[in-house]
């Protein structure tokens, strides 16, 4: 059962990982370039709002099996 999380643990660190490198930086795109303010409040919509979803479900799944294994460590 160790195994199994261990292994779960990594597959999950390397989706977040690819999850967070895949989401757009905060002020850039081509706004910023043409001179808009990077200050424009703008909403996630589609596939953004997607990964953004998905990121934090990795989150929490990757907190809970860490949760889990420092129980196991302790005992």
């Amino acid at each position: 059962m160790k195994l199994f999380f261990i292994i779960a643990q990594m597959v999950l660190s390397v989706a977040l990982t690819a999850a967070l490198l895949l989401q757009s930086k905060g002020g850039g795109g081509l706004g910023g370039i043409l001179g808009q303010s990077d200050t424009v409040y703008r909403t996630r919509r589609g596939v953004e709002k997607t990964l953004f979803q998905i990121t934090i479900v990795l989150i929490v799944l990757f907190l809970a099996i860490s949760l889990v294994m420092i129980k196991w460590a302790v005992d």
